[in-house]
């Protein structure tokens, strides 16, 4: 609300001065994108490549979360070390560290690791304050959903708006399915993608404004 009261005052300031509704318009998505994070972490990069088409829509800064110690390359001492974390409520050390101060609209992208949010996302909610903030999630998957991720982000974030989020079927990394968004797979899962955040409708307000 905030940031759509500010616009509108600054349409009708840039109008007195002459500036055109296409102007405008690009200072709108100016402003949008200095106010958009997109967070992902992943590990065959299916997670990846969704948060790109997300960002490719809204713009924003893109931001991949790293480890101080990176996971085992090998798939069952991955699972292995991820249920140990879990059980004993381990938060893993992130190399990468972000400032949420300037956003108000921040996308947080993961796989479903053992039916659960992965760690490293979790230190990451764990790390911040998104008091007031929008969050917006969206996962990869092997076929068995969201788990409790979802729901696992809200209570990290209990004094934020967090809006509806998006999961699609990535690799199997346990069958030897890696990197999957590509060809057809790429176009169905990026259409799913646009739809979504278009039914976010987060900027409804400025959009309807600007119709008038």
């Amino acid at each position: 609300m905030r940031l759509n009261l500010l616009l509108i005052f600054t349409f009708y300031s840039l109008s007195c001065l002459g500036q055109t509704q296409s102007e405008f318009m690009n200072y709108v998505d100016e402003v949008h994108a200095n106010k958009i994070l997109i967070v992902f972490f992943s590990r065959t990069n299916n997670t990846k490549a969704v948060a790109e088409m997300i960002h490719e829509k809204v713009g924003g800064k893109l931001v991949s979360l790293k480890l101080e110690t990176p996971y085992p390359k090998g798939y069952d001492a991955v699972v292995a070390q991820v249920a140990k974390e879990n059980e004993e409520n381990i938060l893993p050390h992130l190399k990468t560290k972000i400032s949420l101060k300037e956003y108000e609209i921040i996308y947080v992208g993961f796989p479903t690791w053992g039916m659960q949010l992965p760690p490293p996302m979790k230190t990451f909610l764990s790390e911040n304050d998104f008091e007031a903030k929008t969050v917006i999630p969206f996962n990869t998957n092997a076929g068995f959903g969201i788990g409790s991720s979802f729901e696992t982000v809200k209570k990290f974030c209990p004094k934020s708006h967090v809006l509806k989020g998006f999961s699609t079927q990535g690799g199997i990394e346990r069958d030897g399915i890696l990197y999957v968004m590509e060809g057809e797979k790429e176009t169905e899962v990026r259409q799913a993608v646009n739809k979504w955040l278009e039914s976010l409708q987060i900027f409804t307000s400025v959009s309807s404004f600007h119709e008038q």
